[in-house]
């Protein structure tokens, strides 16, 4: 983001000469320099001066200039009723915006209007419905420092806030993986790498440092929430909290000001407009399963690594049949949190059965659900005087299905589905006061009228009575007129210029009467008005306007009314909300076959598991079996095996079913059946994922160096709760380099951690660990004979006979003379490791000179210095003694020191 958008030295230099309204612009533009300034000037919001430059350039709008006495500078305007596309835009170009709307109304002013900031739009603070973009929460972040990190979430539009602390930057990056915030702010003294922390497309930046002091975090903390010492851990939890408070806060802006709408934008105390900020959640992380940014990703939980494969589905799209917003950001939430207690893991699955065989209750529900309006967002404006007439008819219309709901689950035979029925808050004074206030099909705009029912307010009805009698008797107007001057072509009619008028064309004006007024004259008629006809309408004009200006006192006060009960209606939402996830558990359950698993096993038993995912992308999935720690091959083994060595072609499968037994664990935790005939499953703290490549050029890191960083935090963070799935470690270096690594590190975690561990690998020489080491087996993917490879994907016991690398080469369509080649290399060195006699060096492209390590060497597959096999000890030395180490490339030295190393083994 930029640094300063505030005023260029040019024109803070002429602060005497600017005009009134350009004087207001710059020193907003002061007030407010870490953001772009958009200033309304009637029906548009305006830039300028470099300001300009940069919205024209990035919204592809057209730049043109203001002249006034001070010069002229550059000016862009985007129009106010399509702001939100726009402001998308400067967005996503990484701007916060401040909106500078009119807190007067010029046709009271004279001179200049007021304008005065009433909120400013960041990534994370968005409220508005067209630029959330979506169901699911945009958290923004605070993080200060101390003794730990005190860690901050909150969602603005929702009023769903988080506290926690943790004790490393890296714990920071796993929780923040959790919540993916979209913007964040940082403490003083805070020094992480921001974009590894928070993510690249995370907005970071510093905050005021007084808002993290300690005394200003706490009383602000228990303005909203209580007193801060009862709900949170730590001296970084408050300040972190009550700094989030305060960024909020200033995100909204001035109080009292007036928008584009004509609605009060906040009230006269900043803090009412978050009122419905009213209960804060402190979650310890060792209370959820752990999920760090490297499992979330490489799970694809809630994103798709790729953009091709599977539609596009991540697991939360592939479990969601949620009926409302509310139930798909707490199915995204129970996801990103899975259960580590046993009972509350066991009370969801109790609720998902009776769901699931109970069809009829399960559908209905689903159906009420689906008229659930987003009751967090609803509240949201309702309590920031951001309501319309129609959010409350809304809300009204969700509360009427309370009592159905309640009715389904009258008779549900489960914990849960109990608790639901016997808390769910229908609110019934709340939605009789709106049903009694607001008509059912209101308009958009609150300021206009036609928004109060009759009935509702005696005053109201007499004013709304005498301008439906005074319109009447002007719609009688024009019979009267014709019969009392007989002139068939006179019209009665009305126009915001001149009020109402009887119009007489030309050829008539001679018929006119005495009384009548001349209004308008036109090209072939002209316009009259009566003493009478005169009264009549200021009669109207008085009732009319002040029927609107009551409306809308009664609206709003009926608005505070409902904001009064934000508490009560965010405790609805989050009943509604857990409802939903279950209903949509079950019927994922029934529609697609899921089982339901036992939890807190001593190890990992499933029957036929199938990737959640995979197999809604298939036309046929093969499922499998995994056992880890509860059915162990060695029947007098008293600790079954936890580590399995998976082998097998590339393409048969592995990274899936490793995958696979990831998210069917998770889902088992999260309160989820399991795609699967059985499961039973243990209670793991955590997942640790070490799969696919990746590199980070800018920061110097190989593909070799991020693999070794996270192997290095599974080995020095994993427990024998954890499942860790490894694959293909040890691939980026050298073949014995890498050998040794993966034979480490399995020896590691059998000996030392004894997590429930899948690898994954081409080294084959690693199944030996299998024989060596008690607690591990080997598993491998199966193909079948025949002209070309079938991969079966079917797991079995024992090591796999071969890789077929070079088939599935073939199978991506690499040239057939490379494949052949590849073929014959493969053929000679399976012979020489078979001991029988070499027809050829493979190392001489088929043409009897080998270069290794930069010189040549002829003559096949003989030394003729020695007359020796080239296999042998001394042909390393003979190469050793032609090698010009002075001259030789990085490369060519690692291809040498390989080659030579192969020929020792």
């Amino acid at each position: 983001m930029d640094a300063a958008l505030g005023p260029p030295e040019k024109m803070a230099e002429l602060d005497d000469e600017l005009t009134p309204m350009m004087a207001q612009y710059f020193e907003l533009c002061r007030q407010y320099d870490d953001a772009l300034v958009l200033f309304q000037v009637g029906d548009f919001y305006e830039a300028f001066c470099e300001a300009a430059e940069r919205v024209a350039r990035l919204c592809e709008i057209t730049l043109t200039q203001r002249t006034d006495s001070t010069g002229e500078y550059p000016m862009a305007g985007i129009p106010i009723d399509n702001a939100e596309s726009y402001v998308e835009t400067l967005l996503d170009a990484g701007y916060r915006i401040a909106i500078a709307d009119q807190v007067e109304d010029p046709d009271e002013v004279s001179g200049v209007v007021e304008r005065a900031v009433t909120r400013i739009v960041t990534p994370g603070t968005l409220t508005e419905a067209e630029l959330l973009g979506g169901a699911d929460n945009n958290y923004v972040a605070a993080l200060a420092g101390g003794d730990d990190y005190g860690l901050a979430l909150l969602d603005v539009s929702t009023g769903d806030c988080y506290a926690t602390s943790v004790g490393s930057e890296t714990a920071v990056t796993d929780e923040l993986s959790r919540f993916g915030p979209a913007e964040a702010i940082v403490g003083p003294g805070v020094e992480v790498d921001e974009e590894a922390v928070f993510g690249p497309s995370c907005l970071v930046s510093a905050y005021e440092p007084a808002a993290f002091e300690r005394d200003a975090a706490a009383d602000l903390v228990e303005r909203y929430f209580g007193p801060p010492e009862r709900l949170l851990a730590g001296d970084s939890e408050r300040r972190a909290c009550g700094a989030l408070l305060a960024y909020a806060e200033y995100t909204r802006g001035n109080s009292g000001a007036v928008g584009p709408d004509g609605e009060p934008t906040a009230e006269d105390d900043p803090t009412e407009t978050l009122g419905y900020l009213n209960h804060l959640t402190r979650y310890d992380p060792r209370e959820y399963m752990l999920l760090d940014a490297v499992a979330v990703e490489s799970l694809e939980l809630f994103e798709r690594r790729s953009v091709r494969g599977h539609e596009n589905r991540t697991l939360v799209d592939t479990v969601d049949e949620t009926a409302c917003a509310l139930g798909r950001r707490e199915l995204t939430d129970w996801l990103r949190r899975p259960l580590l207690d046993e009972d509350r893991i066991d009370a969801r699955h109790e609720a998902v059965a009776v769901l699931k065989r109970d069809p009829a209750t399960r559908e209905a529900l689903h159906d009420l659900l689906n008229e659930v309006y987003d009751l967090e967002r609803l509240v949201s404006r309702v309590s920031r005087g951001r309501a319309n007439a129609r959010d409350l008819r809304s809300l009204a219309a969700t509360l009427s299905v309370v009592p159905d709901v309640r009715e389904q689950l009258a008779d549900a035979d489960a914990r849960l589905l109990g608790d639901l029925h016997a808390t769910l808050d229908p609110l019934a004074d709340v939605r009789e006061e709106i049903e009694a206030a607001i008509r059912p099909d209101p308009p958009q705009e609150i300021t206009e009228g036609g928004v109060i029912r009759e009935g509702y307010d005696e005053e109201l009805d007499e004013l709304r009575s005498t301008e439906r009698s005074g319109k009447q008797w002007i719609d009688d107007l024009e019979a009267t007129e014709r019969e009392r001057t007989d002139i068939d072509s006179l019209k009665v009619g009305h126009n915001s210029v001149h009020g109402y008028y009887i119009e007489v064309t030309n050829a008539n004006l001679d018929s006119v009467p005495e009384d009548y007024q001349r209004r308008q004259t036109l090209k072939n008629s002209e316009r009259f008005y009566t003493p009478e006809l005169k009264a009549r309408e200021e009669e109207i004009m008085r009732a009319e306007t002040a029927a609107d200006d009551l409306e809308y006192e009664l609206f709003r006060a009926v608005r505070e009314t409902v904001a009064d009960e934000a508490e009560r209606i965010q405790a609805l939402a989050d009943r509604l909300a857990r409802l939903d996830v279950l209903v949509s558990f079950g019927t994922v359950a029934a529609r697609y076959d899921y089982a339901r698993p036992t939890v807190g096993a001593d190890g990992i038993d499933i029957t036929a598991g199938r990737h959640p995912v995979v197999e809604r992308a298939e036309d046929a999935f093969v499922p499998n079996d995994t056992r880890l720690g509860a059915v162990g091959d060695r029947a007098d083994d008293d600790h079954p095996p936890r580590f399995a060595v998976i082998t097998g072609p590339n393409m048969s499968g592995k990274s899936t079913y490793m995958r696979q037994v990831a998210c069917l664990c998770l889902l088992a935790q999260a309160g989820s059946f399991v795609p699967a005939e059985s499961a039973s499953v243990p209670i793991l703290d955590r997942v640790f994922t070490r799969v696919g490549a990746s590199d980070d050029i800018a920061g110097g890191r190989s593909t070799f160096m991020i693999e070794m960083t996270e192997l290095a935090t599974i080995l020095q963070s994993a427990t024998e709760a954890s499942l860790v799935l490894l694959d293909e470690v040890g691939r980026g270096t050298s073949t014995a380099d890498g050998l040794a690594i993966a034979r480490a590190v399995t020896e590691y975690l059998h000996d030392e951690v004894g997590a429930y561990t899948l690898f994954a690998t081409h080294h084959h020489e690693l199944t030996d660990a299998a024989a060596d080491l008690p607690g591990v087996v080997n598993r491998h993917f199966e193909t079948s004979p025949g002209d070309e490879v079938v991969f079966d994907h079917e797991l079995a016991a024992g090591p796999a006979a071969a890789s077929y690398g070079v088939e599935v080469a073939e199978m991506a369509g690499v040239p057939e003379s490379v494949v052949e080649r590849s073929r014959a290399l493969l053929d000679r060195e399976q012979a020489s490791d078979a001991g029988e006699p070499p027809t050829g060096d493979p190392a001489t492209n088929g043409h009897g000179t080998a270069n290794v390590g930069g010189t040549e060497a002829t003559g096949g597959d003989r030394d003729d210095s020695t007359g020796s096999d080239a296999s042998a000890p001394g042909s390393v030395r003979e190469t050793l003694r032609e090698v010009d180490v002075a001259t030789m490339t990085p490369l060519e030295a690692m291809n040498t020191l390989a080659t030579l190393a192969d020929r020792v083994e």
